[in-house]
């Protein structure tokens, strides 16, 4: 799990900073908190999920799931 919490943290930093926006602006745009915009960009271990998605619609980015494959 830590590693899904690392890859969406990297592509809201990633994707945040390409649209030059700062934390704050991004919080402000989201309907979220600059602190909640700085724990889920530090892969916080829970996050609310109707807050994570706001950040990605503004991102311009999409949470999907699939189906794994045994190992």
């Amino acid at each position: 799990m830590a590693r899904a919490r690392d890859l969406i943290a990297q592509a809201v930093v990633r994707r945040r900073k390409a649209l030059r926006l700062t934390q704050e602006g991004l919080a402000d745009l989201a309907g979220c908190s600059p602190r909640f915009v700085r724990s889920l960009e530090a892969g916080k271990r829970t996050v609310r999920l109707d807050k994570l998605l706001s950040v990605l619609e503004v991102l311009g980015l999409e949470l999907t799931a699939s189906v794994r494959r045994p190992s």
